[in-house]
């Protein structure tokens, strides 16, 4: 059952009839189209900013060039390429950074001059343009007509389609869905998918479910004829000024993704919204045409025919929610694809009907997966705080370690006041404020804590070589509250996480075990810190937005019947890391317990009193130091971090932020999820095999795949590297280079401060096995900024002087 028949609908539609699904139905309230798609712009470009969205906008361009083929339905297809200008310095530095990743992506893409950009679009300005990207197999499509076509290629093969019934429910009973209530009454279903766009959210809170997105008013204009436009110019865009804009027959639209938009405060979307737009706003859309008139300079005097102010759906990161809900088994989504809906739904409609019908994604779709928000992203006034910046996301600089600006201060850590008070730069990840630096009266160091953007060294570049350098030779503090907590217990906690972890979990209490959680194809569904805290309780420590979809994934391949229980314990506790050599002495001073490595060896995790207040103590580190991260009461961190601070004071302690983390853990090879982790990479790929107990009694999932690969060969692993220049930075997805032949990108990056120059992560591919002499044996280059930079291959860890004071 899918519920809306705008062109995520009938795409679906189209793709699981296509697997052999023949009882499929499509509930449309109005009719097919009649949402947001028949408006949209129809623009189709096939690069993305990763791999697996760029995959997805691939297959949708390829299907609707050919769909009228194999549907008979025209969809105004046409191969047209496309344009982005660069105005800047820093913009261009940009395009080449896209262009460069545009290649390893294979999608083909050109740099060319300004004159040459005119060459392709006669009636525009380029004395202000530095360059352009060109991008000859983008294109544009009716969007209404490719919805069409979907729709009467999934209704040759079976498919239903129903207008004019409005879906008012959806019913469920012991946590699965199970149909939906109709206007026209009740219909039973074994699988039902949200593909409401804008009505979504509505319709998800009616039955518990969380869809954080918001409509927004989306303008564009078509002027009258002008001298030297035709149907068939490119798509063009000129982000810097937040324009789009393309032929439309001797026309041209016009279209705007501002800085600053506006939110459409309607609540409830009305239902009868269909094929109607809200009214014109021209003062909205005044600058636009300003800059539209610079650029295209025949708008001056052409006028305008049509104002097109269509309301459009909207999430908090600027990415479409996709997958199964948490809340409700067998209720899936595909909704909020802000603006990029035309482009993404036809490899949105294939990547979940794949989902849906093998029970797993054959890609990796994690950074579009519905289980990355939390209830608290769900909240109209933060979502129309928010959706007013990320329309214009689409635009604006890409900088590294860019912070979003609005929807701030939701969750904040016992101690935010305090490091606040300290100087700390705060970053927002999972709704969370995390100081990332701490700004510094000494000299070359940040005194404010304002970001100051570049693809060079940013502001903040000597205050996080301070606390990264605390952390290696004296001490640092960490607030790590933000990361998610889960606690698993019952008579069954054991049996059940051994089935679901890598590693051996049946290890003493009191002790800690890094492992992952995997896929049936030996993918990383997680990777996570695993403490045994009692015979049939167990604490998770993951990733900081990791703690929805870890509990789903743990709750959905949970034995029936077994007894155990998961709870999300995140805010009940904060978490302090204490890191550096200085360390052991500092917690001394307030403790009496024993520190030393013979009575607390590496892996503990113990109960300690630490001044008044108790505390558990897990020696552990995510920054290859010798240090312990403090689990403290929530309402007892203050003290905590009130007494570490005066007692560590001769000892150099130094608040440190997650940058420092960040370069920490690069120096020492520790892996991230969403960066060199995700549901594509095993353990053999990642080079965390270590971390598999292969001989445990109980089978785990993703053994047999693994099993699999061990005996056979691996075509890609992850290296260590390091620029031979110690001036650049490196901030991850730059193109890695072996003996002249591209091999990978970076999947991190950041300056290690400790050795000099800029470190990485990159999984190096070979199409037959890479080897770890292959690895070995070649001339690496990082491509950064347009230029390829030598770099070194390090077989270990590039920073490991001395192992010996992290474990002893």
């Amino acid at each position: 059952m899918i519920i809306g028949g705008g062109i995520a609908g009938c795409s679906l539609a189209y793709h699981l009839t296509e697997l052999g699904w023949r009882d499929v139905v499509v509930l449309e309230q109005g009719q097919l189209a009649g949402g947001t798609t028949w408006h949209a712009a129809g623009l189709v470009g096939r690069l993305r900013t990763s791999t697996s969205l760029t995959t997805i906008n691939q297959y949708s361009a390829d299907l609707y060039q050919k769909l009228e083929k194999l549907t008979g339905h025209p969809t105004g297809w046409k191969q047209v390429g496309s344009l982005i200008l660069g105005r800047s310095e820093a913009r261009m530095t940009q395009l080449r950074r896209t262009m460069a990743m545009a290649e390893w992506f294979g999608v083909e893409s050109h740099l060319i001059s300004a004159d040459e950009a005119k060459a392709k679009w006669p009636p525009l300005r380029v004395d202000d343009i530095l360059g352009a990207a060109w991008l000859p197999h983008d294109g544009k499509v009716l969007p209404k007509e490719v919805a069409l076509a979907l729709a009467k290629g999934a209704q040759s093969r079976g498919a239903r389609f129903l207008e004019g019934i409005r879906v008012t429910g959806i019913q469920h009973r012991d946590g699965r869905a199970t149909g939906v209530e109709t206007s026209t009454g009740t219909i039973t279903a074994e699988i039902v998918v949200l593909t409401g766009g804008m009505w979504a959210r509505e319709l998800g809170l009616r039955c518990g479910v969380s869809l954080p997105l918001h409509a927004v008013e989306h303008h564009y204009v078509v002027s009258n004829p002008i001298p030297g436009a035709f149907d068939e110019l490119p798509v063009g865009r000129d982000p810097d000024l937040c324009l789009y804009f393309r032929g439309e027959g001797d026309s041209v639209m016009l279209g705007a993704f501002q800085a600053e938009s506006k939110p459409w405060n309607v609540d409830p979307v009305p239902a009868n919204f269909s094929f109607q737009l809200l009214d014109p706003d021209w003062e909205k859309f005044s600058e636009p045409l300003r800059h539209g008139k610079h650029r295209i300079p025949a708008l001056e005097t052409s006028g305008f025919q049509k104002f097109v102010n269509g309301p459009e759906s909207f999430t908090p990161d600027n990415q479409f929610l996709l997958g199964e809900t948490p809340e409700l088994q067998g209720l899936f989504v595909a909704c909020g694809f802000n603006s990029v809906g035309i482009a993404s739904a036809g490899g949105a409609g294939k990547y979940l009907s794949e989902w849906i019908v093998d029970g797993q994604p054959s890609i990796d779709l994690s950074s579009v997966d519905v289980r990355r928000f939390g209830p608290w992203a769900n909240n109209r006034t933060f979502l129309r705080s928010r959706v007013i910046e990320v329309l214009g996301l689409h635009y604006q600089m890409a900088w590294p370690n860019r912070e979003s600006e609005t929807g701030r201060n939701l969750r904040l850590s016992p101690l935010h006041d305090r490091l606040a008070a300290a100087g700390a730069s705060f970053g927002q990840k999972g709704g969370w404020e995390r100081p990332n630096w701490f700004t510094s009266t000494l000299p070359g160091c940040a005194s404010t804590p304002a970001m100051d953007y570049s693809f060079e060294p940013q502001n903040w570049f000597q205050n996080h070589a301070r606390e990264h350098r605390a952390a290696r030779e004296k001490v640092s503090l960490f607030d790590q509250s933000g990361f998610a907590k889960l606690q698993v217990a019952g008579p069954d906690a054991l049996a059940v996480l051994q089935l679901l972890c890598a590693n051996q979990i049946d290890v003493p209490v009191d002790r800690v075990v890094y492992t992952a959680m995997l896929n049936r194809k030996g993918g990383f569904e997680s990777d996570l810190t695993v403490i045994r805290t009692g015979a049939e309780s167990f604490l998770l420590i993951t990733g900081t937005t990791q703690g929805v979809r870890d509990r789903d994934w743990i709750r959905r391949n949970t034995p029936a019947g077994a007894r155990v229980s998961i709870q999300d314990v995140t805010t009940q506790f904060g978490v302090l890391g204490v890191m550096g050599p200085n360390s052991r002495v500092l917690l001394s001073r307030l403790t009496h317990s024993d520190l030393s490595h013979a009575a607390y060896p590496f892996g503990a995790a113990r109960r300690i009193e630490l001044g008044p207040v108790t505390v558990r103590a897990v020696r552990i580190t995510y920054v290859g130091e010798l240090g312990w991260e403090l689990q403290v009461p929530v309402e007892q961190m203050v003290v905590v971090y009130d007494l570490l601070k005066v007692a560590g004071a001769d000892l150099g302690v130094v608040d440190a932020g997650h940058y420092a983390i960040n370069s920490l853990r690069l120096e020492k090879g520790y892996r991230a999820f969403g960066a060199e982790l995700s549901p594509d990479e095993t353990p053999l790929d990642a080079g965390l095999d270590f971390a598999v107990a292969w001989n445990k009694p109980e089978s785990f999932l993703g053994r047999e795949a693994l099993l699999a690969q061990r005996a056979g060969s691996l075509r890609k692993r992850l290296a260590m590297l390091t620029l031979d220049d110690p001036e650049p930075i490196l901030w991850g997805s730059e193109p890695v280079f072996r003996d002249g032949v591209a091999v990978g990108y970076t999947t991190s990056g950041a300056y290690g401060h400790s050795l000099g120059r800029s470190v990485a992560m990159a999984y190096v591919r070979h199409p037959a096995e890479a080897t770890s002499e292959f690895l070995s044996t070649g001339r690496y280059q990082i491509l950064l900024n347009g230029v390829r930079r030598p770099a070194t291959f390090h077989p270990r860890p590039p920073w490991d002087p001395d192992r010996r004071r992290i474990l002893c």
